[in-house]
Protein backbone atom coordinates (compact mmCIF):
# COMPACT_ATOMS: atom_id res chain seq x y z
CA UNK A 1 0.00 0.00 0.00
CA UNK A 2 1.23 3.48 -0.85
CA UNK A 3 2.14 5.43 2.28
CA UNK A 4 1.90 8.83 0.56
CA UNK A 5 -0.12 9.89 -2.48
CA UNK A 6 -0.25 12.55 -5.16
CA UNK A 7 -3.91 13.25 -5.96
CA UNK A 8 -4.89 14.86 -9.25
CA UNK A 9 -7.91 17.14 -8.91
CA UNK A 10 -10.43 17.89 -11.66
CA UNK A 11 -12.79 20.75 -10.84
CA UNK A 12 -16.07 20.71 -12.77
CA UNK A 13 -18.51 23.60 -13.22
CA UNK A 14 -21.44 23.69 -15.63
CA UNK A 15 -20.33 20.35 -17.03
CA UNK A 16 -16.84 21.52 -17.97
CA UNK A 17 -13.48 21.04 -16.30
CA UNK A 18 -12.17 24.41 -15.15
CA UNK A 19 -9.17 26.00 -13.54
CA UNK A 20 -10.39 27.49 -10.28
CA UNK A 21 -8.92 30.50 -8.52
CA UNK A 22 -10.19 30.96 -4.98
CA UNK A 23 -13.68 29.65 -5.82
CA UNK A 24 -14.33 32.97 -7.58
CA UNK A 25 -12.75 32.90 -11.04
CA UNK A 26 -12.76 30.02 -13.51
CA UNK A 27 -11.05 29.26 -16.81
CA UNK A 28 -12.38 26.44 -19.01
CA UNK A 29 -10.11 23.46 -19.69
CA UNK A 30 -12.31 21.03 -21.62
CA UNK A 31 -14.24 17.84 -21.06
CA UNK A 32 -13.65 16.42 -17.57
CA UNK A 33 -13.52 12.84 -18.83
CA UNK A 34 -10.56 13.71 -21.08
CA UNK A 35 -8.58 15.23 -18.20
CA UNK A 36 -9.43 12.31 -15.90
CA UNK A 37 -8.24 9.87 -18.53
CA UNK A 38 -4.93 11.74 -18.86
CA UNK A 39 -4.38 11.72 -15.10
CA UNK A 40 -5.02 7.97 -15.12
CA UNK A 41 -2.48 7.46 -17.92
CA UNK A 42 0.23 9.62 -16.39
CA UNK A 43 0.43 8.09 -12.94
CA UNK A 44 -1.71 10.02 -10.47
CA UNK A 45 -2.11 7.96 -7.30
CA UNK A 46 -5.74 9.00 -6.95
CA UNK A 47 -8.12 11.26 -8.86
CA UNK A 48 -10.58 13.63 -7.21
CA UNK A 49 -13.45 14.92 -9.33
CA UNK A 50 -15.17 17.80 -7.54
CA UNK A 51 -18.35 19.19 -9.09
CA UNK A 52 -18.58 22.57 -7.43
CA UNK A 53 -22.01 23.78 -8.54
CA UNK A 54 -24.21 20.82 -7.56
CA UNK A 55 -24.81 21.72 -3.90
CA UNK A 56 -25.49 25.37 -4.67
CA UNK A 57 -28.05 24.36 -7.27
CA UNK A 58 -29.54 21.64 -5.04
CA UNK A 59 -29.39 19.26 -7.98
CA UNK A 60 -27.65 16.33 -6.30
CA UNK A 61 -24.55 14.54 -7.61
CA UNK A 62 -23.64 14.53 -11.30
CA UNK A 63 -24.47 10.89 -11.91
CA UNK A 64 -24.21 11.28 -15.71
CA UNK A 65 -20.61 12.43 -15.40
CA UNK A 66 -19.75 9.48 -13.18
CA UNK A 67 -21.36 7.12 -15.70
CA UNK A 68 -19.05 8.56 -18.40
CA UNK A 69 -16.02 8.13 -16.16
CA UNK A 70 -17.05 4.57 -15.33
CA UNK A 71 -16.81 3.65 -19.01
CA UNK A 72 -13.16 4.75 -19.27
CA UNK A 73 -11.76 1.65 -17.56
CA UNK A 74 -9.70 3.71 -15.11
CA UNK A 75 -6.92 1.99 -13.22
CA UNK A 76 -6.58 4.85 -10.73
CA UNK A 77 -8.88 5.07 -7.68
CA UNK A 78 -11.55 7.74 -8.12
CA UNK A 79 -12.96 10.12 -5.50
CA UNK A 80 -16.21 11.96 -6.25
CA UNK A 81 -17.34 15.17 -4.52
CA UNK A 82 -20.30 17.43 -5.18
CA UNK A 83 -24.00 17.54 -4.35
CA UNK A 84 -24.10 14.53 -2.00
CA UNK A 85 -27.27 14.86 0.09
CA UNK A 86 -27.99 11.43 1.54
CA UNK A 87 -27.02 7.82 2.07
CA UNK A 88 -28.89 7.00 -1.16
CA UNK A 89 -26.71 9.44 -3.12
CA UNK A 90 -23.56 7.92 -1.65
CA UNK A 91 -24.59 4.36 -2.42
CA UNK A 92 -25.46 5.31 -6.01
CA UNK A 93 -22.08 6.96 -6.52
CA UNK A 94 -20.20 3.88 -5.30
CA UNK A 95 -22.35 1.65 -7.50
CA UNK A 96 -21.50 3.86 -10.50
CA UNK A 97 -17.77 3.43 -9.95
CA UNK A 98 -16.55 5.92 -7.35
CA UNK A 99 -14.07 4.29 -5.00
CA UNK A 100 -14.59 6.96 -2.36
CA UNK A 101 -16.70 10.07 -1.86
CA UNK A 102 -15.94 13.43 -0.24
CA UNK A 103 -18.59 15.45 1.58
CA UNK A 104 -18.59 19.19 2.22
CA UNK A 105 -22.06 20.79 2.25
CA UNK A 106 -23.50 17.74 4.02
CA UNK A 107 -21.18 18.45 6.97
CA UNK A 108 -22.93 21.81 7.34
CA UNK A 109 -26.45 20.58 6.61
CA UNK A 110 -26.72 17.17 8.23
CA UNK A 111 -23.71 15.74 10.12
CA UNK A 112 -25.88 12.86 11.32
CA UNK A 113 -26.35 11.73 7.71
CA UNK A 114 -22.57 11.70 7.32
CA UNK A 115 -22.49 9.19 10.16
CA UNK A 116 -25.18 7.15 8.42
CA UNK A 117 -23.12 7.17 5.23
CA UNK A 118 -20.13 5.86 7.13
CA UNK A 119 -22.19 3.02 8.60
CA UNK A 120 -23.34 1.96 5.13
CA UNK A 121 -20.12 2.43 3.18
CA UNK A 122 -17.43 2.14 5.83
CA UNK A 123 -15.22 5.01 6.96
CA UNK A 124 -12.55 4.09 4.39
CA UNK A 125 -14.91 5.26 1.63
CA UNK A 126 -15.61 8.65 3.18
CA UNK A 127 -13.58 11.89 3.19
CA UNK A 128 -14.47 15.12 5.00
CA UNK A 129 -13.77 18.10 2.74
CA UNK A 130 -13.02 21.29 4.70
CA UNK A 131 -12.25 24.57 2.88
CA UNK A 132 -10.19 26.39 5.52
CA UNK A 133 -8.37 29.67 5.96
CA UNK A 134 -6.07 31.10 8.63
CA UNK A 135 -7.39 34.34 10.12
CA UNK A 136 -4.34 35.21 12.20
CA UNK A 137 -5.56 33.63 15.40
CA UNK A 138 -7.35 30.46 14.33
CA UNK A 139 -8.88 28.40 11.55
CA UNK A 140 -12.04 29.45 9.71
CA UNK A 141 -14.25 26.96 7.86
CA UNK A 142 -15.88 28.28 4.69
CA UNK A 143 -19.48 27.62 3.72
CA UNK A 144 -19.05 28.33 0.02
CA UNK A 145 -22.79 28.61 -0.59
CA UNK A 146 -23.32 31.47 1.86
CA UNK A 147 -19.73 32.78 1.47
CA UNK A 148 -19.41 32.89 5.27
CA UNK A 149 -16.66 31.49 7.48
CA UNK A 150 -16.87 30.21 11.04
CA UNK A 151 -14.82 27.98 13.34
CA UNK A 152 -15.02 24.26 12.58
CA UNK A 153 -18.13 23.01 14.38
CA UNK A 154 -17.94 20.64 17.33
CA UNK A 155 -20.15 18.17 15.44
CA UNK A 156 -17.60 17.90 12.62
CA UNK A 157 -14.68 17.64 15.05
CA UNK A 158 -16.51 14.84 16.86
CA UNK A 159 -17.22 13.00 13.58
CA UNK A 160 -13.55 13.06 12.65
CA UNK A 161 -12.48 12.09 16.17
CA UNK A 162 -14.90 9.14 16.13
CA UNK A 163 -13.39 7.77 12.91
CA UNK A 164 -16.52 8.35 10.82
CA UNK A 165 -14.28 9.50 7.93
CA UNK A 166 -10.96 8.04 6.87
CA UNK A 167 -9.29 11.31 5.83
CA UNK A 168 -9.78 15.07 5.89
CA UNK A 169 -9.23 17.10 2.73
CA UNK A 170 -7.96 20.51 3.86
CA UNK A 171 -8.45 23.01 1.04
CA UNK A 172 -6.67 26.35 1.27
CA UNK A 173 -9.43 28.05 -0.71
CA UNK A 174 -7.98 31.55 -0.44
CA UNK A 175 -4.76 30.47 -2.14
CA UNK A 176 -6.26 28.09 -4.67
CA UNK A 177 -4.57 28.73 -8.01
CA UNK A 178 -1.82 30.88 -6.48
CA UNK A 179 1.64 29.33 -7.02
CA UNK A 180 3.29 28.39 -3.74
CA UNK A 181 0.31 29.73 -1.84
CA UNK A 182 -0.64 26.87 0.47
CA UNK A 183 -0.78 28.06 4.10
CA UNK A 184 1.07 25.50 6.21
CA UNK A 185 -0.68 26.71 9.37
CA UNK A 186 -3.83 24.95 8.15
CA UNK A 187 -1.99 21.70 8.83
CA UNK A 188 -0.10 22.83 11.91
CA UNK A 189 -3.17 24.27 13.66
CA UNK A 190 -5.67 21.59 12.72
CA UNK A 191 -7.19 20.51 16.05
CA UNK A 192 -6.92 16.76 15.46
CA UNK A 193 -3.29 15.91 14.78
CA UNK A 194 -4.07 12.18 14.68
CA UNK A 195 -6.34 12.64 11.63
CA UNK A 196 -5.01 11.66 8.20
CA UNK A 197 -4.92 14.83 6.09
CA UNK A 198 -4.90 15.65 2.37
CA UNK A 199 -3.45 19.10 1.62
CA UNK A 200 -4.91 21.02 -1.35
CA UNK A 201 -4.80 24.53 -2.74
CA UNK A 202 -1.86 26.52 -4.10
CA UNK A 203 0.57 23.59 -3.96
CA UNK A 204 2.84 24.08 -6.97
CA UNK A 205 6.43 23.88 -5.74
CA UNK A 206 7.85 20.33 -5.61
CA UNK A 207 10.04 21.11 -2.61
CA UNK A 208 7.07 22.45 -0.64
CA UNK A 209 5.11 19.38 -1.69
CA UNK A 210 7.89 17.17 -0.38
CA UNK A 211 7.92 19.08 2.91
CA UNK A 212 4.17 18.55 3.35
CA UNK A 213 4.40 14.85 2.55
CA UNK A 214 7.12 14.41 5.16
CA UNK A 215 4.69 15.50 7.87
CA UNK A 216 3.33 12.35 9.57
CA UNK A 217 -0.29 13.58 9.52
CA UNK A 218 -0.25 14.37 5.78
CA UNK A 219 -1.26 11.27 3.83
CA UNK A 220 -1.47 13.01 0.45
CA UNK A 221 -1.15 16.26 -1.43
CA UNK A 222 -3.72 17.20 -4.05
CA UNK A 223 -2.94 19.29 -7.12
CA UNK A 224 -5.40 20.72 -9.62
CA UNK A 225 -4.51 23.84 -11.62
CA UNK A 226 -0.78 23.24 -11.72
CA UNK A 227 -1.13 19.90 -13.50
CA UNK A 228 -2.48 21.88 -16.45
CA UNK A 229 0.40 24.35 -16.71
CA UNK A 230 2.96 22.09 -18.34
CA UNK A 231 3.30 18.74 -20.05
CA UNK A 232 4.24 15.76 -17.87
CA UNK A 233 3.62 17.74 -14.66
CA UNK A 234 2.89 14.58 -12.63
CA UNK A 235 6.10 12.97 -13.81
CA UNK A 236 8.11 16.10 -12.96
CA UNK A 237 6.66 16.21 -9.46
CA UNK A 238 7.34 12.54 -8.85
CA UNK A 239 10.94 12.83 -9.99
CA UNK A 240 11.49 15.30 -7.14
CA UNK A 241 9.52 13.13 -4.71
CA UNK A 242 11.77 10.10 -5.11
CA UNK A 243 11.72 8.04 -1.93
CA UNK A 244 8.19 9.03 -0.89
CA UNK A 245 6.81 5.59 -1.86
CA UNK A 246 4.51 7.00 -4.54
CA UNK A 247 3.17 5.08 -7.51
CA UNK A 248 5.72 5.39 -10.37
CA UNK A 249 4.86 8.04 -12.94
CA UNK A 250 4.01 6.88 -16.44
CA UNK A 251 5.37 8.67 -19.52
CA UNK A 252 3.40 6.57 -22.00
CA UNK A 253 -0.32 6.00 -22.19
CA UNK A 254 -1.68 2.50 -21.77
CA UNK A 255 -2.90 2.72 -25.36
CA UNK A 256 0.58 3.29 -26.74
CA UNK A 257 1.85 0.35 -24.67
CA UNK A 258 -0.90 -1.83 -26.10
CA UNK A 259 0.05 -0.76 -29.61
CA UNK A 260 3.70 -1.67 -28.97
CA UNK A 261 2.65 -5.10 -27.75
CA UNK A 262 0.80 -5.75 -31.01
CA UNK A 263 3.85 -5.01 -33.16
Amino acid sequence: MLKKRLVGVVTVKNGWAVQSFGYSRYLPLGKPECIVENLDRWGADEILVQVIDCSSAGSGPDFKLLEKLGKLGLETPLIYAGGIRSVEDGLSLIQLGADRIAVDALLHDNPIEVGNLSEKLGSQALIASLPLSWNGSGLSWLNYRSKTSNPISDSVINLIKAGVVSEVLISDWKHEGIPGGFEKKLIEEFPLQAAALIAFGGISDPEKMEGLLQLPEVAAVAVGNFLSYREHAIQAYKEVLTGMQLRPACYESKFSLMADADV
